[in-house]
């Protein structure tokens, strides 16, 4: 036997006895699971049976019908398998065969409604005070500047911050998802008293961040015109930095760690009395609040800062990179992609579909840990991956690793006219790549534990719209199952689906601020 031929029947073996271990059918899958296997790592227990769920989801014979229908007047909330309604005051869980209320809170006044929430989980890491603490729980930001944490169970408050009551507090965010949370004020508005009194207020938004779990006051800032410039229009946190927008498309970075430690006067814990200002109170508990212990005196160093149309950017990939839209109107919908550690853009990096529609195509990094790049049109999908450039290993160039297609007829339509004289004449012309006639993607989501791309494809049928939800193979793009939606979607509202694993859950925004929800199972 030569050595070729060896090594082939060396290598057939290996890749024989490697696939007689791959096992497919689900009925030997759940029978080892019985047999113990798999106990020793609870990883690999986790994925074979999240691999039973997903081949039970995409087979054939599975069929999803409406199990529940309701309405509310006020927007409805969806987090990890929970449904809120009336500003988060009652909350369903619709997990269950049927959705069942989990809690409602006592009606309130609008003066003391919830105006934003974040789920809160468990670290795995923390050895946390209490009980309840190890069990999911719900921050929520009141209209009149409490925050809340709530048992996500059973709507039992947990623990209560006042917040300083100088400016309205009203947004929640992460900056490290469950690790540091940041509560936002609304855009502090200058007085018509303060205009005619000529006093000039430079101080935009107010910005709280905190540790979780359990709760940690880290310190309060504020965004101040002199030091970050006239223009600046918004703020965020993401990832240890501070994010500020300005009015001419600027976009700065600025790292927060620098900030507290350069900046920060004194610090504080929840609960401890304190002496700030010349006021004496409980950090925390009303009427003192919190403290503004980090005051910027300077310009903080700059890490990065860059040019896009209306603010757009995003930072992802690896070795990172960004995505930006070039800072002229008429570069809309053209996204540059390019190196985070020198601004060089990737080979390929200009992303343009050239689509002549009314919404605009999207881009953004998929939410897996891949690195990839979504870029979602109208009639395309296309899945973007980071390589490195056959000549230049410090160069990266962006490649196409699947397109997923919308089912759709040639776009190209004759219009037939009649002239005076009896000639017949055909002008061609396209339709928009969105034509509601056409089937046209409207939403793109991932679903982590199924390592599922779910996509939602409508087609206007007469006065209704049909759509339908695909599930596609994260790896490779296959379409797995074809969900059919038999309620109807009207193109012009506002809607948004989720796939819970083995639940497809559908929201419709109508006009006049009536909403609906429809589940359906499996």
């Amino acid at each position: 036997m030569s050595p070729d031929s060896a090594a082939s029947s060396s290598s057939s073996a290996a890749r024989l006895s490697s696939n007689a271990f791959k096992i497919h059918n689900v009925c030997r899958l759940l029978t080892r699971r019985s047999h113990g296997f798999y106990t020793k790592d609870a990883g690999v227990a986790h994925r074979k049976n999240m691999g039973i769920l997903r081949k039970l989801v995409c087979q054939k014979s599975t069929k999803f019908k409406n199990v529940w229908t309701t309405h509310s007047t006020s927007p409805i909330a969806y987090e990890h398998g929970r449904i809120y309604f009336d500003n988060y005051r009652c909350c369903v869980s619709s997990i269950a065969r049927e959705p069942r209320i989990l809690y409602q809170l006592p009606a309130c006044s609008k003066s003391e409604k919830i105006e934003d929430a974040l789920l809160l989980e468990c670290p795995l890491e923390e050895t946390l005070p209490s009980p309840p603490d190890y069990k999911s729980s719900l921050a929520v930001l009141t209209a009149h500047n409490w925050l809340l944490r709530l048992s996500a169970n059973t709507g039992e408050i947990l623990e209560k911050i006042y917040l300083p009551p100088y400016c309205k507090f009203r947004y929640l965010s992460w900056d490290t998802p469950q690790e540091i949370m940041v509560v936002k004020s609304a855009q502090h508005k200058f007085t018509a008293a303060a205009q005619q009194a000529g006093i000039q207020q430079s101080v935009l938004f107010f910005l709280a961040v905190f540790r979780v779990l359990p709760l940690k006051f880290i310190g309060m800032l504020e965004i101040n015109k002199k030091i970050f410039g006239n223009n600046v229009t918004d703020v965020a946190f993401s990832h240890g930095m501070l994010i500020v927008m300005s009015s001419v498309g600027l976009v700065r970075l600025y790292s927060f760690q620098s900030i507290s430690e350069q900046f920060t006067e004194q610090k504080f814990d929840l609960g401890c009395k304190c002496n700030w200002n010349g006021k004496v109170g409980i950090v925390g508990k009303y009427p003192f609040g919190l403290p503004c212990n980090i005051k910027i005196t300077d310009t903080p160093p700059l890490l990065f800062e860059v040019s896009s149309l209306e603010n757009s950017f995003q930072i992802g990939g690896y070795p990172w990179h960004y995505i930006i839209t070039p800072n002229k109107k008429k570069h809309k919908g053209v996204f540059h992609i390019c190196a985070l550690k020198d601004n060089v853009l990737a080979k390929n990096g200009i992303q343009d579909m050239k689509c002549c529609s009314l919404e605009p195509d999207w881009i953004y990094f998929h939410p897996d840990t891949s690195g990839r790049i979504i870029h979602v049109g109208p009639n395309l999908i296309k899945i973007l991956k980071l390589k490195e450039t056959e000549n230049n290993k410090y160069q990266q160039e962006i490649a196409e690793d699947f397109v997923i297609v919308a089912n759709r007829q040639n776009n190209m339509n004759n219009s037939v006219t009649v002239t005076a004289s009896g000639r017949v004449v055909k002008k061609r012309f396209n339709v928009l790549d969105d034509d509601p006639e056409q089937e046209t993607f409207k939403i793109v989501d991932y679903e982590d534990e199924l390592d599922l791309l779910s996509v939602v494809a409508v087609t206007q049928t007469g006065a209704d719209g049909k759509a339908h939800l695909d599930l596609h193979c994260n790896e490779h793009g296959i379409l797995l199952k074809s969900i059919p939606l038999a309620e109807s979607w009207d193109v012009v509202i506002s809607k948004k689906c989720f796939s819970l694993l083995f639940a497809c859950i559908h929201f419709h925004l109508y006009p006049l601020y009536l909403n609906s929800l429809k589940i359906s199972f499996c």
